[in-house]
């Protein structure tokens, strides 16, 4: 089943958030087989990562919960709301390029 994670920073997260950002991206390397979509939000002048959007696939909500506990970024306390959703695909993908 594939969960989306809407997670938005803190206020004043931003310095942290780029510290923890290479520890955040391994963590995601271990399930990016299983990964539809992962990216940063960004600011409305896109100058400033504001939270992370992911789908991935977990067998179930307790999977996806424990995999965010564990997450990088969740551990620091860089996000200061997190959603997590069950999501069911139904339209083919469209995705723009992928940048780093």
């Amino acid at each position: 089943m594939l969960f989306v994670f809407h997670l938005l920073d803190r206020p004043g997260a931003s310095e942290l958030r780029k510290a923890v950002r290479p520890a955040h991206k391994e963590y995601l390397a271990q399930v990016a087989d299983r990964i539809c979509v992962a990216g940063p939000l960004l600011s409305d002048d896109q100058a400033e990562m504001i939270g992370s959007l992911l789908v991935i696939d977990f067998p179930n909500l307790a999977a996806a919960q424990a995999w965010l506990a564990a997450e990088p970024f969740t551990q620091a306390g860089v996000y200061g709301t997190s959603t997590v959703n069950a999501f069911q695909n139904l339209w083919p993908q469209r995705c723009g390029q992928v940048n780093d």
